[in-house]
């Protein structure tokens, strides 16, 4: 009897341990642009990068396989030489809505500063205390951005500790020689994403994702009109941020405004017509580039 007890906390270890990670993250190492060159490391490479961000816990929870979260990297790769490699990563990230087959999209980026050192069959190694490599800072980056947005969806700045690891990688960073980590180089680049989330002027803009998703899309099922009005009050924190914020360009507050643009329209496209109205008359104001697009909410 004490064996069968061993065997089945042996056999419950293992599976926690085996659906423990965050993530379910579909890695593609995109090669075309370069020829006349060994592809096997490409693929390599690509093996490696997956079992980096899927088989890692990134935080104390427990997973279990279907609360995975759901995120895309592609690394399109311009040049190759040596160990060196060059090129942009386009990340991707989406949360699935309560009671539905709906994914919405959390997370829609691309990030042109993307070069490495890779060794064939080398051990991705990373270090929350130290930058040892800009492939496994690059990745552990995106990796806590990722589970933080999905956090901040679930509760009220649900990510914060997510994003203060980010944060962390950022700043250990700043001596390596590759872009993508000053403050100086860009003004949409790793630097101002995770400081525009954590910055307190902004603070609206995480209020807005909880409201958003957790009280808005995920109660539409059952109660539609009430997830809809809730969305269109949750505008106003957006609002709010464009009439205030300091900056002329507000990198966060763009990607958001980007990744949802498509969805306001579906979610107010049933509006009865005071609501639409209003929400469109915010949408215009708030993203003018877009303006065109919001009309369909009236139509």
């Amino acid at each position: 009897m004490k064996k069968i007890a061993v065997l089945i906390f042996g056999i419950l270890f293992i599976w926690n341990v085996s659906y423990s990670q965050e993530l379910r993250c579909n890695i593609q190492v995109n090669s075309s642009q370069i020829q006349g060159t060994n592809k096997q490391v490409f693929q390599t490479l690509q093996t490696a990068i997956y079992e980096f961000m899927n088989n890692r816990a990134w935080t104390n929870h427990v997973y279990t396989n279907e609360e995975r979260i759901e995120c895309n990297i592609l690394i399109n790769l311009q040049s190759h030489s040596g160990d060196e490699f060059v090129g942009s990563i386009q990340v991707q990230s989406r949360r699935p809505i309560f009671n539905t087959s709906y994914n919405t999209t959390i997370l829609n980026f691309k990030d042109d500063n993307c070069k490495f050192n890779y060794i064939e069959f080398e051990t991705l190694e990373f270090s929350e205390s130290e930058h040892r490599s800009n492939l496994t800072s690059l990745l552990a980056y995106y990796a806590y951005i990722i589970i933080g947005l999905d956090y901040d969806s679930f509760s009220m700045l649900g990510g914060t500790v997510n994003f203060q690891k980010a944060e962390q990688i950022v700043n250990y960073a700043q001596n390596a020689p590759e872009k993508g980590w000053k403050a100086f180089e860009s003004r949409k680049n790793r630097y101002w994403l995770v400081e525009n989330i954590l910055n307190d002027r902004y603070k609206g803009l995480r209020q807005f994702i909880y409201r958003y998703h957790r009280l808005g899309l995920d109660v539409m099922d059952s109660k539609e009109a009430t997830g809809r009005a809730e969305i269109a009050e949750s505008l106003d924190l957006l609002q709010k941020i464009y009439r205030q914020k300091p900056d002329p360009y507000l990198f966060y507050y763009d990607l958001m405004m980007s990744a949802k643009s498509d969805e306001f329209v579906n979610v107010f496209s049933e509006s009865f017509m005071a609501e639409a109205d209003r929400v469109y008359k915010i949408l215009v104001e708030i993203d003018p580039t877009r303006a065109e697009k919001y009309k369909k909410i009236k139509e």
